[in-house]
């Protein structure tokens, strides 16, 4: 009986890998590879890091900045990164907030080198002779090293009722939509991660954070007036029609600057000034 062309080509592999030719070139690839000469390891690249610490376990330490080194070789290239690395390696007592390390949840908010960012977007500057400093979000209450007490921040989130008022609702129950022109009007809004870094970096909201609301906030408060399925714009304005709320705005741009995703506070701001004018 004739054996068919794939029964042939079988054949043909089994001989192939039984006979001795083939076992003496995969023996010879083997010792060639087993002889290579081993790559030399990479000279490490240290770097300093200088991290502000205070426990208030410990109300007798007063707050500092601790140093510590890290070689790039072997770090991530994110200041999270290293920040996680001297955590895990060197000191299991460094206490910071972080959650998503994609730029998303606004948990890594802290101070870097003189400007507020998210750690998990901050790249690490490569020149091992400059010392990257790190601080807590700035004019905040220190809970414990990195972590500031984000909650009057938080209480004045709540306070512009974040969420759509609405008088009346489809009546076949599905959802409120609108059209792609006004679902436009949001961009540049809704991307805000309530990160922080914005207000805490300006001046006119460390003095008076207590009633001022500061830009993030401001930023959030648009969103809604700008909303086109929302019914409470007039509501929304007269809880700005104060001296404190609204106006502690002097349009410095520090905020604008600094925000890790690009957004710009300070023209919702502006555009919520010409709103309540009209």
């Amino acid at each position: 009986m004739a054996l068919s062309r794939q029964s042939v080509l079988a054949a043909r592999r089994l001989a192939a890998v039984a006979s001795p030719a083939s076992g003496t070139i995969a023996a010879r690839s083997l010792a060639t590879a087993t002889s290579a000469p081993a790559q030399p390891a990479a000279a490490p690249r240290m770097k300093k890091f200088q991290i502000y610490r205070w426990s208030p376990d410990e109300p007798a330490t007063k707050p500092h900045l601790q140093e510590y080194n890290v070689d790039l070789n072997d770090c991530g290239p994110m200041m999270l990164d290293a920040i996680l690395k001297i955590k895990n390696e060197q000191d299991s007592t460094l206490t910071l907030r972080r959650s998503c390390r994609e730029g998303i949840c606004g948990s890594c908010a802290m101070n870097i080198n003189g400007t507020n960012t998210l750690a998990c977007l901050c790249k690490i500057d490569q020149d091992e002779t400059k010392t990257t400093k790190v601080y807590p979000l700035p004019h905040m209450f220190v809970i414990k090293d990195l972590v500031p007490d984000l909650t009057q921040f938080y209480k004045q989130y709540k306070s512009i009722k974040p969420y759509l008022y609405r008088e009346s609702y489809p009546a076949d129950g599905k959802e409120t939509l609108q059209s792609i022109e006004d679902r436009k009007k949001l961009d540049g809004l809704y991307e805000c991660i309530l990160c922080a870094c914005c207000s805490t970096s300006c001046p006119s909201y460390w003095w008076n954070q207590a009633e001022y609301l500061g830009p993030a906030i401001l930023l959030q408060t648009y969103r809604w007036l700008a909303d086109s399925r929302d019914h409470h714009t007039e509501v929304r304005k007269q809880a700005l029609e104060n001296t404190m709320s609204l106006y502690r705005c002097h349009t410095i741009m520090n905020c604008s600057r600094t925000c890790p995703k690009g957004l710009n506070p300070g023209l919702a701001i502006a555009q919520i000034k010409k709103s309540m004018s009209l």
